[in-house]
C-alpha cells in the first residue's frame, strides 16, 4: 500500500546552503498493519509524510501509495489517502456534520450515498452528541474526532497520522489509539507517526526508527528487541541515536 524507496528531498536556507532533511529513506507499509514512524522532533518525519501526502515533491528517491506514484499521479494518491495530525483545522463556525458533508462533497460524494458514509462515521466514532456542534465550542478530543472522521469520510485505503496525540490528555490519547486499532481491523494501511514509545509500543506492528533523516532500525518489535539484545524501546532508541 505504501512503498518508499530511497526518498530525498533537500531544502535550502535563506544564505543558499543546502539542508538535508530526508537522506535515503526506504520503508513498506501493508493493509491491515500499522507501521510506526518513530522519532525525535526535527527527524524528517514530517517532511516525508507530505511527500506522501503530495504536499511536497521529493528531491530524490520514490514513493507510491496503493500503487500510485506520488509525483507523477498526485491527484489518484490523494484519493487513496486520509491524512490526521494534532493540528487539526476544524473551523469554528461549522458543526461537525456541516464539516463532515463539505469534505464528503470535495471527495466526490452526495446524496444517499454521503448521509449514509456521515450516520456510519459517526456511529463508529461515537460521536452523536456533537452532531451541531460548532467547531469553537468543541473539546480537544472533540476536534480530533471530527479530524479522524474528515480523514475517512471518502473511506481511504491508506490513512497517515502525524503525531496525532500531541497535547491531548491521557484519556483522549487512549481513545485515539483505540481508534487506530480498530482501522487496522477493517483492513486500512495505516501510518503512524509519533515520538512517543509507549504509543509504539502498545499499537504499532512494525516500527521505523528514523533520525537526522535517516532510518536507524526497521522491523517488528521482537525482531527490533532481538536485534540489540533490549526488551525497553526508548533504551534501543538511545542507543541508536548516540552512534
Amino acid at each position: 500500500m505504501i512503498a518508499v524507496e530511497n526518498l530525498v528531498k533537500h531544502f535550502r536556507k535563506p544564505n543558499g546552503d543546502p539542508v538535508l532533511a530526508v537522506d535515503g529513506v526506504s520503508f513498506t507499509a501493508k493493509p491491515g498493519e500499522i507501521l510506526g514512524l518513530l522519532g525525535p522532533n526535527g527527524a524528517g518525519k514530517t517532511t516525508a509524510l507530505r511527500i506522501l501526502c503530495t504536499l511536497l515533491k521529493p528531491t530524490g528517491g520514490r514513493a507510491t501509495v496503493n500503487g500510485f506514484d506520488v509525483v507523477t499521479q498526485p491527484n489518484e494518491v490523494r484519493q487513496n489517502i486520509g491524512f490526521v495530525s494534532a493540528s487539526t483545522g476544524i473551523y469554528d463556525r461549522m458543526t461537525a456534520r456541516e464539516m463532515l458533508v463539505y469534505y464528503g462533497k470535495l471527495h466526490g460524494l452526495a446524496g444517499e450515498k454521503l448521509e449514509a458514509r456521515i450516520l456510519e462515521l459517526f456511529d463508529t466514532l461515537a460521536m452523536h452528541d456533537i452532531t451541531d456542534v460548532p467547531g469553537g465550542k468543541m473539546s480537544t478530543g472533540q476536534k480530533q474526532k471530527v479530524s479522524i472522521a474528515r480523514a475517512l469520510i471518502h473511506d481511504p485505503p491508506v490513512l497517515i497520522f502525524d503525531e496525532p496525540t500531541n497535547g491531548l490528555d491521557v484519556l483522549i490519547q487512549r481513545v485515539v489509539l483505540q481508534q487506530v486499532r480498530q482501522l487496522r481491523e477493517r483492513g486500512k494501511c495505516i501510518l503512524y507517526s509519533t515520538h512517543i514509545f509507549r504509543e509504539v509500543e502498545k499499537a504499532c506492528d512494525r516500527v521505523v526508527i528514523i533520525h537526522r533523516g535517516k532510518v536507524l532500525e526497521n522491523g517488528t518489535l521482537p525482531e527490533v528487541r532481538q536485534r540489540h539484545a533490549e526488551e525497553d524501546l526508548e533504551e534501543i532508541f538511545f542507543s541508536l541515536v548516540k552512534e
